[in-house]
């Protein structure tokens, strides 16, 4: 009897584990759309915020934070120095530090802003300054590493790299920006051996993904110049789309519209596209479907929930429906914010720090609590992950218990 009891104690500890267990292992979660699989959160937060798990001095830049295996990743700027590090992700507790590169300046911050990706026990990490490296995610040790510039003439963009590596399938993906045909870099991510290159544009800010339309598998880069396909398998071109924005400024990462719709937007007065992608023959092309400005991403991207999107248009947090490009409603108030999406709420944060749990309907703005959670600038968006909610400015990292109670 004694037995049944703990197997069944057991056996309901992993259920309530179970729901909400979800890691966030690289820039804007599991499938790189900036939505957390976690579920059993919060429908509402207390007038204070969430109880704080932690928190800790972090450093400067806004690279994203990546959570697998009960650790936590990010990328900092301190002293002189670019830094990767991996922290517990239930206490904040420094395991490890990896010098990555000098640290990067310039008048819009210093500190890297690409966000680690963990895949099968290895960190893959960027910084501002173009040096990408293969990190034994348990030590923090090399495995291998290239110097972007150096090697394959890469020029990175005026406000510093800030691509964030994607693994597919036996590859690691970059926006790496070289010449003579370098754009589009592929690697062997277990020995970093160059399997192919493609393109010729400058680097964008925004990070690649992959999709799959009409059986017919495709990574698609938003370069500084172009939205482009290509085959993962050998890089070459399927499509390509010029998307010309002041500065090169492609910040925002590209959301597939299931089951054959890319969606982009840029800010600086450029607006957004959706574009219909089809397979004959085997051979993707794309048209465009339509093209708006009533939703400019200048660097947080958009998310997709239930044929509607949710973004910034510069300063203003709108829902749009993704079928159509019209405008379902908008709100004032959050500056240059960021979002993410979580059980079917919006988690907001201003570049001011205040923090909104927003419930994802296109009928209206409905704000269900808020908080101030940071101060200063900014600029990362949130994460939620295994029941826990994360946010960081250029000082300090904070954890809030978001996991309803049992």
């Amino acid at each position: 009897m004694q037995k049944l009891r703990i197997s069944s104690i057991f056996a309901l500890t992993l259920a309530a584990g179970a729901a909400f267990a979800a890691d966030w292992p690289q820039f804007r979660g599991p499938n790189r759309d900036g939505i957390s699989r976690d579920t059993g959160l919060l429908k509402a937060w207390p007038s204070g915020g969430p109880r704080v798990l932690w928190k800790v001095p972090l450093g400067e830049g806004y690279s994203g934070l990546t959570v697998a295996g009960g650790r936590l990743y990010t990328q900092v700027g301190k002293g002189k120095d670019d830094l990767v590090l991996a922290l517990d992700a239930k206490t904040g507790k420094e395991i490890w530090r990896f010098r990555a590169d000098a640290k990067f300046d310039n008048d819009m911050g210093g500190g890297s802003r690409s966000t680690p990706t963990f895949d099968g026990g290895l960190l893959y990490a960027l910084t501002a300054m173009g040096k990408l490296w293969a990190l034994d995610a348990k030590t923090g040790k090399k495995v291998w590493g290239h110097d972007l510039r150096q090697e394959f003439g890469a020029k990175p963009p005026q406000w510093g790299v800030s691509t964030s590596p994607l693994v597919e399938g036996n590859l690691l993906l970059v926006d790496v920006g070289g010449v003579d045909g370098k754009s589009a870099m592929a690697f062997d991510k277990k020995t970093g051996k160059v399997v192919w290159a493609s393109q010729s544009d400058s680097a964008g800010y925004s990070a690649p993904i992959a999709i799959t339309v009409g059986g017919v598998r495709q990574v698609i880069f938003f370069t500084g110049t172009a939205v482009a396909s290509l085959s993962p398998a050998n890089g070459k071109l399927f499509w390509r789309v010029p998307w010309r924005t002041d500065w090169d400024v492609n910040a925002a990462t590209p959301i597939f519209v299931a089951p054959d719709k890319l969606f982009i937007s840029s800010g600086y007065d450029t607006g957004a596209a959706l574009f219909r992608i089809t397979t004959a023959g085997g051979k993707p092309k794309a048209e465009q479907v339509w093209k708006s400005r009533d939703m400019k991403n200048q660097f947080s991207s958009s998310v997709l929930s239930n044929g509607v999107l949710y973004g910034f248009d510069n300063t203003t947090l709108k829902a749009l429906d993704a079928a159509t490009g019209d405008e379902r409603w908008k709100e004032r108030g959050f500056g240059h914010g960021s979002l993410i999406l979580a059980e079917g709420h919006l988690y907001v944060l201003s570049d001011r720090g205040k923090l909104s749990l927003v419930q994802a309907a296109p009928g209206g703005f409905t704000e269900k609590s808020s908080f101030q959670a940071l101060s200063g600038k900014c600029w990362t968006a949130p994460t939620v992950a295994n029941g826990i909610l994360y946010v960081r400015n250029e000082e300090e990292l904070k954890a809030f218990d978001v996991a309803a109670p049992k």
